[in-house]
């Protein structure tokens, strides 16, 4: 069960982390740069993201975050590293506010660009541009920093569940046996029935 709850923490925390940094990309990078493009060029380019992005890779990352995280959240509850538990449950709230996000903001946008027909033949091209460009700009940087701050959640219950794992390592033996602390300094002190001079001095 142990290694179940750390491969699925550890898939979770790189999926999202993939995810954020998308998103983040978009925002300081491949917009800004869009943005100072024409009109043609700009509603051209990002039909054809929107198209190549729906991809089963994407679909994987993106769709595949959420049963892991839930997973992860499971495996937490049920009493093997609890001490990330509340950090697994604001990184599954946060990704799932993202999540709609894209689902209820982003993701209609495109749909509208894409109704909005050839950029050489629109009607009102800088209209379609302004229409989309302004509202998915601003609801891609609220995802990128939702997913950003749900990737930094997990990355700190990793650190919280190796500590805890290490810590349950180093106060149990094989067997589940304390190895040291009051159990171990008084097994110094107990002579064994085959060293009977180390229980003291004879008189």
């Amino acid at each position: 069960m142990k290694t179940l709850q750390t491969a699925t923490l550890l898939t979770a925390t790189l999926t999202t982390g993939l995810m954020a940094g998308l998103f983040a990309a978009f925002a300081y990078a491949v917009m800004p740069g869009l943005g100072r493009s024409s009109d043609q060029a700009m509603v051209e380019a990002m039909q054809n993201i929107n198209k190549a992005i729906v991809n089963p890779f994407f679909m994987l990352l993106f769709m595949g975050s959420l049963p892991l995280l839930g997973l992860a959240v499971f495996l937490a509850w049920k009493g093997h590293g609890r001490p990330a538990l509340p950090w697994l449950v604001a990184a599954l709230v946060l990704y799932l506010i993202a999540f709609v996000v894209t689902s209820g903001v982003n993701v209609p946008l495109n749909d509208k660009l894409a109704k909005a027909g050839d950029p050489p033949h629109m009607k009102d091209l800088g209209a379609v541009r302004q229409e989309f460009e302004s509202a998915w700009v601003t609801w891609n940087a609220v995802r990128a920093l939702l997913h950003t701050a749900a990737f930094a959640c997990l990355v700190w219950a990793l650190v919280v569940y190796g500590a805890h794992r290490l810590h349950e390592s180093d106060t149990a033996g094989p067997a589940g046996y304390r190895t040291h602390g009051p159990a171990l300094a008084n097994s110094y002190h107990q002579p064994s029935p085959e060293q009977p001079w180390i229980a003291g001095p004879r008189g």
